[in-house]
């Protein structure tokens, strides 16, 4: 498997001609690196898989201590000012900015999956619901909802009805699997016509192998790959 490593990224490029993007967000203190392992389990050698790495800045919860991370996390409690959302809409910038740049290399929007992990899920789905052009999919793995209370308003038109794949784990002990499924629940209330698909794992806050074939199969459908 071949790697590009850019300096705010890690690419990995398609074996044959590209039929699709992959932009994966990591976790909070990980990095680009974080996924990359999960690439040849998921059998895509025509699909370019984009890792990018988030910004260093301190963390509140984590005594100021500075890692990569999406945003700032100001409190662990319930709260409308628990994460910073100019941090988040940063980020959100980022995204997009990324997203724009896969189509000028060539790819339609809905050729786009975009992904993450935890923090990196939160602004996936944060991102792409907002995209003002319909993407293939947008998948959120032991995540939940940044700034729900703005969802509704802000939503595209274009990505309210974008297929979505939830999967979690029921022993998380870092993101309670209660709010991804508020997340999963909320997405599905707001559009009874977009595919949402649930997946919890007696699992910690990571992934397991069962958890890998539901993202490989998710993302066959979602390209329109055949399985051999």
């Amino acid at each position: 498997m071949t790697y590009i490593n850019h300096d705010d990224s890690i690419e990995i490029p398609p074996e044959e001609e590209c039929e699709g993007t992959v932009i994966w967000l990591h976790g909070l203190g990980a990095s680009g690196n974080d996924f990359v392992s999960i690439v040849p389990h998921l059998q895509l050698p025509q699909i370019r898989f984009i890792f990018p790495h988030a910004p260093q800045r301190p963390v509140t919860i984590n005594q100021g201590w500075v890692m990569r991370a999406w945003y700032d996390i100001l409190t662990l409690g319930e709260s409308p000012c628990r994460e910073s959302l100019e941090d988040v809409q940063e980020s959100h910038q980022r995204i997009t900015e990324l997203i724009d740049a896969q189509i000028h290399r060539g790819m339609a929007p809905n050729q786009i999956i975009v992904a993450g992990f935890s923090q990196g899920g939160a602004i996936a789905m944060h991102s792409g619901l907002r995209y003002p052009a319909t993407l293939g999919g947008i998948m959120a793995l032991s995540t939940y909802l940044v700034a729900p209370d703005q969802l509704e308003a802000e939503i595209h038109p274009q990505n309210e009805a974008t297929p979505m794949l939830f999967c979690h784990g029921t022993q998380d002990s870092m993101v309670p699997a209660s709010r991804g499924k508020h997340a999963h629940d909320t997405l599905a209330t707001l559009n009874e016509e977009r595919e949402v698909e649930w997946n919890d794992f007696p699992m910690d806050h990571e992934i397991c192998t069962e958890e890998i074939q539901v993202i490989k199969d998710w993302m066959y459908r979602r390209f329109g790959i055949q399985e051999d």
